[in-house]
């Protein structure tokens, strides 16, 4: 949990959204995403740096020393050793700070950026951390016209933006304390999470929401304490990756959070978000590309943990490429998942990834737990198997860009029974803003009802497979666990007796009514 009051918290959150749509001015709020995240990333990497090698220095017997009023050239120095340790170097007249002191007098402030930005990047080339930078700054343009149409229009913004970023209230004078960096993750989350709920259907693409990541990361590491390494094959922004970090700890995940993202922007917004919330460049592995037909991590040992949260039904090669028919990760099927609905593929690759001791928690579209054809016989695989631990349904319009009801499918490879349960969770949550969202209330009666594993009347039932392989292997929650009966007993005599004094009421009523026309009439003659 973070140090930091909740109601600071909240006034902190204010200040950025609203720092964040003033200094866009005409530029689409989805579009400004990268200015105001990228730089968040340039303050947040110079000062853990600065922090980092004071630290060092001060332990070393150097109290007074300071990196960001070194020379460049004294800096030089300690160049090779900061990257094998931080992954990185920045030199000091390029930190932010310093950078900032400068800015409004630079008249070529851009050619300053896109320079530091470059060199930030290349400082890590030929290094073990040169994957984890490469093309991080790609999304900040600082010569885009967006930014405004002349030079000095574009160095304007950017003077507004360093300013903005640098004034927020993120570090605590005292060093780059544990609350520093809870300040800058939660920041980078929050701005996030306000960019996902304004950009309509792309929104839901790279976040999920936090307290879902959370149930999801939970479902994963029930009995454990410690995992080898967390893994997500649609990892968007890596939100779900890192709420192992605050689950379990980072400590905990052995080896670290591996992750691929097909969408390049996202894919960078991912690896800032790792290292805003402290994981070193040798803690993480996020790869980019598409996971179905060119996977990252084949070589790498299964993991304990997966939780995702793939694109819903999106198109993907299916039949049409022959070799994937073949691949070891869909064959055991026999069928593949069909070429406009790609879910239970990503579901095929995930179980295929697991550990044979682990636990994967994925966000899956409805319709995959009863359509029938490939997907229906994929089904059968699953629960014939037993690898189907338990279905979840979860409650509707949670996520960002729909507003449709998902469900949890969980999978297992090391079950102690041959059933699957089945949880009703379509009622568990509260309206917040205009949208529902689970509380740590609503998350724990699920996590509960999922460790118990036995039948709660109208929420949760365990059924044996060979009684879903009965029903036609349709795994929708709702052919298993009975809604509750919310209507009331009607009393039939009570019913009669209102009625018949509504009908008298009536007949009271029209006499009165015709005798005000027959005095109307009256009067007329």
């Amino acid at each position: 949990m973070n140090n930091y009051k909740e109601t600071e918290r909240a006034e902190l959150h204010k200040t950025i959204w609203r720092i964040a749509n003033d200094l866009r001015g005409s530029v689409d709020g989805w579009d400004f995403k990268s200015y105001v995240l990228g730089m968040l990333f340039y303050r947040f990497i110079s000062e853990n740096l600065t922090s980092y090698l004071n630290e060092q220095e001060r332990k070393a017997g150097n109290p007074d020393f300071d990196f960001a009023c070194l020379s460049d050239a004294d800096a030089e120095f300690g160049r090779a050793e900061t990257v094998k340790e931080k992954g990185f170097f920045i030199l000091p007249s390029d930190l932010f700070a310093n950078v900032r002191v400068r800015a409004r007098h630079d008249a070529n402030l851009n050619e300053t950026l896109s320079r530091v930005f470059a060199d930030i990047e290349g400082s890590a080339t030929g290094s073990e951390s040169e994957d984890d930078f490469k093309g991080l700054f790609d999304d900040l343009d600082v010569n885009s016209s967006k930014l405004g149409a002349t030079v000095a229009r574009r160095n304007e913004k950017l003077v507004k933006l360093l300013d903005a970023i640098g004034d927020l209230p993120l570090s605590n004078g005292g060093g780059f304390s544990h609350n520093t960096i809870d300040l800058f993750g939660d920041a980078y989350e929050y701005l996030m999470q306000m960019y996902a709920s304004t950009a309509g259907k792309s929104g839901g693409e790279f976040y999920t929401p936090q307290e879902v990541s959370e149930l999801l990361a939970r479902i994963t590491v029930v009995g454990k304490s410690e995992v080898n390494k967390v893994y997500d094959p649609a990892c968007g922004s890596g939100s779900l990756l890192l709420k192992f970090a605050k689950v379990l700890g980072h400590d905990k995940v052995r080896q670290g959070f591996f992750g691929q993202e097909v969408n390049l922007t996202t894919y960078n917004l991912c690896r800032i978000n790792m290292f805003l919330h402290d994981v070193n460049f040798e803690k993480f592995d996020i790869a980019h590309g598409d996971t179905l037909t060119d996977p990252a991590h084949w070589d790498d040992e299964p993991f304990e943990a997966i939780v995702s949260n793939p694109p819903y039904s999106i198109k993907w090669d299916g039949d049409a490429n022959a070799l994937l028919i073949n691949d070891p990760r869909f064959a055991p099927a026999g069928v593949l998942a069909p070429k406009s609905k790609a879910d239970l593929a990503f579901t095929m690759h995930i179980l295929s990834w697991l550990a044979v001791n682990g636990t994967a928690a994925i966000v899956e579209f409805p319709g995959v737990l009863y359509r029938g054809g490939a997907e229906q016989k994929i089904r059968q695989y699953l629960i014939d198997n037993n690898y189907v631990d338990a279905v979840i349904q979860l409650p509707p319009d949670l996520f960002f860009g729909t507003t449709i009801a998902t469900c949890i499918i969980v999978l297992k490879k090391s079950k102690h029974d041959n059933a699957t349960l089945f949880i009703d969770a379509s009622s568990e949550f509260v309206r917040s803003g205009n949208k529902n969202k689970l509380t740590g209330a609503h998350q724990q009666k699920i996590l509960d009802a999922f460790i118990t594993r036995k039948d709660i009347d109208h929420f949760a039932r365990l059924v044996n497979n060979g009684d879903i392989a009965e029903n036609g292997y349709n795994i929708a929650v709702s052919s298993y666990v009975e809604q509750r009966d919310t209507s009331e007993a009607v009393d039939i005599k009570a019913l009669n007796a209102e009625i018949a004094l509504i009908v008298a009421r009536q007949a009271e009523l029209r006499t009165q009514i015709d005798a005000i026309v027959s005095d109307l009439e009256g009067e007329e003659a």
